[in-house]
């Protein structure tokens, strides 16, 4: 697919917005585990995941890792352009989780269409506002949800995404997905195997009864 048609604001802008954007946007391909978009030292612009996973995450005070959302083929990572939104101020990364090919458009030319296109303007703010969700959705899991449900919906929604139920996961790799210490995530896991849910081998969680995982997950699940 060319690029624009993940946009769906393009049929809306004049042909010389469209000539300015198509002469500015660059395909870039990356490997599993590369930054592309490193908090507020960064501002790459507007990332649209043509092939591949992304993920963004955040860090607390203690330097623990949360991740936030993912995005994925066919999502347009926004926030990868926060230097163009004036009124937020956050420190976000971004993180390939499989090998990617995005296309990238650069935070000034997006930033000068939105202020040109009440249509881009527009898009960008649901934009923004559907991960913005994600996050308060996130944080109410954090302040509200025990770990063994979190832990559970996390399991659940990885099998489910992969295809499979062998996940190849570290303890380390889950804590920074929810948040948590690895140790905790550890005593977690080892209960989940006392009941059977799940078995537990190095760089491998091989998910055993998945009823009783969405038992655990509850309203967790999305």
């Amino acid at each position: 697919m060319e690029f624009y048609e993940y946009l769906p604001f393009w049929p809306k802008l004049t042909r010389e917005q469209q000539q300015f954007l198509a002469q500015n946007v660059t395909l870039h391909h990356v490997t599993k585990g590369e930054v592309v978009h490193n908090g507020s030292e960064d501002c790459v612009g507007p990332l649209i995941v043509v092939h591949g996973q992304l993920r963004g995450y955040s860090f607390s005070d203690e330097g623990r890792e949360v991740t936030l959302y993912r995005l994925f083929e066919r999502d347009v990572c926004i926030l990868s352009a926060y230097c163009m939104l004036n009124s937020l101020q956050f420190d976000i990364s971004v993180q390939a989780e499989k090998d990617c090919v995005l296309y990238r458009i650069p935070a000034p030319v997006y930033k000068k269409l939105m202020q040109e296109s009440a249509p881009v303007a527009n898009y960008t703010t649901e934009l923004i506002a559907s991960r913005f969700s994600d996050v308060m959705w996130l944080l109410d899991q954090i302040l509200y949800k025990h770990l063994d449900s979190r832990l559970a919906a996390f399991l659940v929604g990885e099998a489910q995404l992969n295809d499979t139920t062998e996940l190849r996961l570290t303890h380390e790799e889950i804590a920074h997905h929810l948040g948590s210490a690895r140790e905790v995530v550890t005593r977690m896991l080892k209960y989940f195997q006392t009941e059977k849910m799940v078995l537990i081998a190095r760089g491998c969680i091989t998910l055993l009864d998945m009823d009783k995982l969405r038992a655990v997950a509850k309203d967790s699940l999305r």
